[in-house]
């Protein structure tokens, strides 16, 4: 397996049309999930992926399955819990960022919240090259933080054996029953870590670090690889041994707002499996969040990957002007010298 991940997901509803959930009289359905949004978008764009996890034995756990399956992600590991449900969450059509949308989250007690040590297939966790993670499981439960915790401790013989470990910060207060020390648990989960996604708004809400990218580099010196997220402005890369990097993010015709992060995180792993360089691999990460940024939900149809190459080869001004809107990943142009489909200021 080239990517194996392990985290919740949930069936997600999602209104059919705006306004508050009590006024809502249907909704579509879908999924939702840090780690298997990155599975699916990995998978779609050619990679070997496995999902490990719990679901419930219920009509949910079947349609996760399912549904996650299609995109092509192996999910032989995911266990069926009898005695426990699988999570569900409600969420309103309005944009994320406005003080209208709201989000209520049926998890407490769900099956992947009893997630441990001994309780899922540990041989499946390590069986690819890359063992992704991210900081909303270890806020689930005790038992959850402690495996979690388990795969993030750095040992003797870890730099000669694979996965790789890529954690994703992903700091949610809301998910910790002690939301003081989330913070604290999450740096320390980090700092074992051999790649570190954290964006700069979070970091300065966990941890207090403000400065920007060299200040978030300082206070994590130990991953080989540490992604700092800019937001609209880009994204910086540092890596042992090698100068920081940075690459501006594209200018994109947003739809929604959700899973831009996971899918980064997609596109800066899958050019990292590739072994391209670092400015390559922020850009694959911004063309793949370009492609979820597109759509209304979280997970979109990723560039081609001959598309994706040659619009991470553009040269500075060109990559500075390019902007992306809906329908991008499905235009591509036929010949390289060809006129790209999307628009430019």
């Amino acid at each position: 397996m080239d990517v194996v991940a392990l985290g919740e997901s949930m069936v997600t509803f999602r209104p059919a049309g705006p306004g508050r959930l009590a006024d809502v009289s249907s909704f579509d359905r879908g999924i939702g999930g840090a780690e298997s949004n990155v599975l699916c978008a990995l998978a779609a764009a050619g990679h070997t992926t496995r999902w490990v996890s719990r679901v419930g034995a219920d009509g949910f756990g079947d349609h996760l399955v399912e549904t996650i399956g299609r995109y092509g992600v192996d999910t032989s590991a995911v266990g069926r819990d009898p005695h426990r449900p699988t999570g569900i969450y409600f969420r309103t059509a309005d944009d994320r960022d406005t003080d209208a949308h709201e989000v209520v989250y049926y998890r407490a007690g769900s099956a992947a919240s009893a997630m441990a040590r001994g309780s899922v297939d540990e041989d499946a966790l390590g069986s690819g090259r890359v063992l992704h993670l991210s900081g909303i499981t270890p806020a689930l439960s005790a038992d959850c933080l402690d495996l979690v915790r388990h795969l993030c401790t750095r040992r003797p013989d870890r730099a000669a054996r694979a996965p790789l470990i890529s954690f994703d910060v992903n700091h949610r207060p809301a998910l910790w029953q002690d939301a003081a020390a989330g913070p604290d648990v999450l740096l320390h989960l980090a700092r074992g870590a051999d790649l570190v996604f954290v964006g700069e708004d979070e970091a300065a809400a966990a941890w207090g670090v403000t400065g920007g990218p060299d200040a978030l580099r300082a206070a994590l010196p130990e991953p080989a690889t540490l992604v700092v997220k800019q937001g609209g402005r880009g994204a910086t890369v540092f890596r042992h041994g090698e100068d920081p990097v940075f690459q501006p993010a594209l200018h994109v015709d947003v739809v929604a707002p959700v899973g831009a992060g996971d899918a980064f995180a997609a596109g800066f792993l899958s050019a990292t499996l590739r072994g391209l360089s670092s400015a390559h691999r922020l850009r694959h990460g911004h063309l793949m969040a370009a492609a979820a940024l597109t759509v209304p939900g979280d997970l979109a149809r990723p560039p081609a990957r001959a598309h994706a190459d040659r619009l991470a080869a553009l040269d500075d001004t060109a990559w500075e002007t390019l902007r992306l809107g809906p329908g991008w990943t499905a235009n591509a142009p036929e010949t390289t010298g060809a006129e790209e489909e999307v628009r430019t200021p």
